[in-house]
């Protein structure tokens, strides 16, 4: 069986059903052009992440410029398009004037403030008409951007925060604030680091562009073909097998793309068919694989753009954060994966056969060097390293996998001149080679590492990546940073604003008293403390809101959101910032299977040919056995681990009693666990689900003790229907 992964029919899928890479057609010079500049911008990060960024303004102000000045050529204003270039003396390279002279507004307005560094501390508080006009022009290239590549719904949020900043003297109650003048607004949002060129558009240049671009080149030497082999080694022959391998599939794949959507058409375009070939509904099949894509966004060690939010927000090292996400992210796949197998065997589905899989060892045989940029990536982050450096480097090692690895005929010159560059660099060189080399030993062992690399790379022959697939590869990494560039740049607008206003801790306030109230209504009826249920109540509100808002923004916009306004009311309760974090962090990831806008979900419906309204909610039933999760690790912060006071009991305890819960959850949702089950089943299961969610031995004793009625009654069940078979 062919592993093979058509990038030119997953890049079609993608266009089709995520707004964020639905490209105009143009015409051959503008074709050129937008290809030079998307090359450009990922040659920039690149060389910079290597070498020594830039000082911030100007490395942020470079990287706005291209991402702001691209959208406006490679996005129509209309998404609405016959697939052909219009090309005319109105339309130069089939882009409208007016594009043109947006692009031309949103390079002058980004490079405005970088070119005006040193006087910025004069000015703020007291900005030139200039200044003004300038901030003006980037605030609404920035909403028109984001329009084009998200859609309205950011847009809309957005320009509500402003329209706050000016009616504060307007509003009810604890909303009130003194209001802004235009200028004092575009001030704050342009001259300042609290506004467009904030945290959001800071941590897209300096990490997330990196990574993804990582992503992108790691897919094109092979990496994700090895994946699918592995998984399905591992779960192929199980029961419902194709399912499974989707879910491990798409953990893999979550380890170097971070996003839903390139995680769906990627995986699913090989693991849909087999699905629905084995008997799985096409709407399950697509939902299945939906699910399990999002978790992409949660997998350590790339993750999404969010991640690299959390490290600027809460000023921890980004392997802190990965540590973190270890646990969340394997209870984010087995509790999808929990309902697969529940289906599976309530449908009575077979695994498949050895004929049906790929030989893996073979696929292992060709493909195990491709793990050596993702082995390197993970040391450089854990030696102490940057992120960026360490993107750095595994760009570096898959572009030397890439054009090093060829058939034994070819004479070995480019392979011999890499590891003497390298030995020489290594010995003569110290002071050229990228990042802090204090550590002799560690730099002498990593260069070891690549010198033998390169030795073994003859071992072990394959297809060359051409030069032409480096270069696409780059381009299509730079692709898929112009939405998420934008959207960081509206959401620092966002943040002006509350900063401006002072928001933050209002909107906390309100929210920890709307708990107070829905406290005082059930306190007297649960068997719960007062400050618990405020707890409880404050994290269902921020629940609802996050799942709410993933209607229509995307989950790194949502989580910013969430965290300036519910973070602080969580703190207001004492949770801890990190564990804050990621509760709205790993809610705001089931943005993309949240119906009626479920972008993962639709994808994966149309190479399912399911209906995509039907595949969103069987996507978000899938996903809700691990909405329990986030619940767990506030009340019992231990099973993040980084955490001080982190001792392996309350962790064992707190693991133990969040696979029941799940389980539990998962069976009453399937209708299955060991036999088809009733209502009454499924209600009793779900509620001997809850006591678990809390840590400790006894819950958990409680939670198993409340279902052994059902466990019971399940194993009668199964052996009256082995005997009645046997009959």
């Amino acid at each position: 069986m062919s592993l093979q992964v058509d990038h030119a029919k997953a890049a079609e899928l993608e266009r089709e059903f995520d707004a964020e890479m639905r490209f105009r057609p143009l015409g051959v010079s503008g074709t050129w052009i937008v290809t030079a500049l998307l090359l450009a911008l990922s040659v920039f990060h690149f060389y910079t992440a290597g070498f020594g960024l830039l000082r911030e303004q100007t490395h942020r102000g470079i990287h706005m410029a291209l991402v702001l000045g691209l959208i406006f050529l490679v996005f129509a204003a209309s998404r609405r398009t016959d697939g052909k270039a219009a090309v005319g003396w109105w339309r130069p390279g089939g882009v409208p004037l007016y594009d043109w002279a947006l692009f031309a507004a949103a390079v002058v307005s980004s490079l405005y403030l970088p070119t005006i560094f040193h006087d910025v501390a004069f000015k703020t508080g007291n900005p030139d008409p200039i200044d003004v006009v300038m901030g003006t022009i980037l605030t609404l290239v920035v909403l028109e951007a984001t329009r084009r590549t998200m859609g309205w719904a950011l847009v809309i949020i957005t320009l509500g925060f402003v329209a706050y900043a000016f009616s504060g003297p307007w509003m009810p109650g604890i909303l009130v604030h003194p209001g802004t003048s235009w200028s004092q607004l575009a001030d704050h949002l342009y001259l300042t680091s609290q506004g467009i060129y904030g945290i959001p558009i800071g941590v897209v240049a300096t990490y997330v562009f990196h990574f993804v671009l990582f992503g992108v080149v790691a897919m094109r030497i092979g990496l994700g073909r090895l994946f699918l082999a592995l998984a399905m080694a591992v779960a192929g022959r199980f029961a419902g097998g194709p399912a499974k391998v989707a879910i491990f599939g798409s953990a893999l794949f979550g380890m170097i793309s971070g996003s839903s959507v390139a995680n769906a058409v990627t995986v699913g375009s090989l693991t849909i068919p087999m699905m629905k070939r084995l008997g799985y509904k096409p709407h399950f099949a697509a939902g299945v694989e939906a699910t399990a894509s999002t978790g992409g966004q949660i997998t350590p060690p790339v993750m999404g753009a969010a991640a690299f939010l959390m490290v600027e927000f809460l000023e921890m090292p980004y392997q802190t954060i990965i540590v973190a996400a270890i646990v969340p992210a394997f209870m984010h796949f087995y509790g999808v994966f929990i309902q697969v197998h529940f289906e599976a065997k309530r449908l009575g589905l077979r695994g498949l056969t050895p004929e049906e899989m790929p030989d893996w060892r073979a696929v292992l045989k060709q493909d195990w060097v491709t793990l050596i940029p993702l082995v390197a990536l993970i040391w450089k982050i854990f030696d102490g390293s940057t992120p960026y450096l360490a993107a750095f480097w595994g760009i570096f090692l898959c572009i030397a996998v890439g054009l090093i690895r060829s058939d034994r005929q070819r004479t070995p010159t480019l392979e011999i001149l890499l590891v003497v560059a390298w030995a020489a660099l290594l010995t003569f060189g110290r002071g050229m080679l990228p990042g802090e080399f204090d550590d002799w030993f560690g730099e002498l062992c990593f260069g070891l590492f690549v010198v033998l690399c390169g030795v073994l790379w003859r071992l072990n022959p394959s297809p060359v990546l051409h030069w032409r697939d480096l270069v696409d590869a780059f381009v299509i990494g730079a692709k898929y940073a112009l939405a998420v560039g934008a959207a960081a740049a509206a959401i620092g607008i966002i943040i002006g604003v509350v900063t401006l206003t002072g928001t933050a801790l209002k909107f906390a306030t309100i929210i920890v008293n709307v708990a107070n109230d829905a406290t005082a209504l059930v306190h007297l009826w649960l068997p719960f403390d007062k400050p618990t249920l405020v707890k409880f109540f404050t994290l269902a509100m921020t629940a609802v809101v996050c799942i709410l808002m993933g209607c229509g923004v995307p989950t790194t916009a949502t989580y910013i959101i969430m965290v300036t306004i519910a973070a602080p009311a969580l703190g207001l309760l004492g949770v801890a910032p990190i564990v804050a974090h990621f509760f709205v962090f790993y809610y705001g990831v089931l943005a993309d299977v949240t119906p009626p806008v479920a972008v993962a979900a639709y994808a994966a419906a149309s190479m399912a040919g399911a209906d995509p309204f039907k595949t969103g909610n069987t996507a978000f039933r899938l996903a809700l056995a691990k909405a329990l999760v986030p619940f767990i690790f506030v009340f019992s912060p231990v099973m993040l681990i980084v955490l001080p006071g982190f001792n392996w009991t309350d962790f064992l305890l707190t693991f133990a009693g969040c696979i029941v819960s799940i389980t539990f959850l998962g069976a009453a949702l399937s209708s299955y666990m060991l036999a088809p089950m009733a209502i009454w089943e499924r209600l009793w299961l779900a509620v001997a689900a809850v006591p678990a969610m809390a840590s400790g031995a006894i819950p958990l004793l409680a939670s198993i003790a409340l279902s052994l009625p059902v466990v019971g009654y399940q194993f009668w069940k199964m052996r009256r229907q082995g005997h009645a078979a046997q009959g």
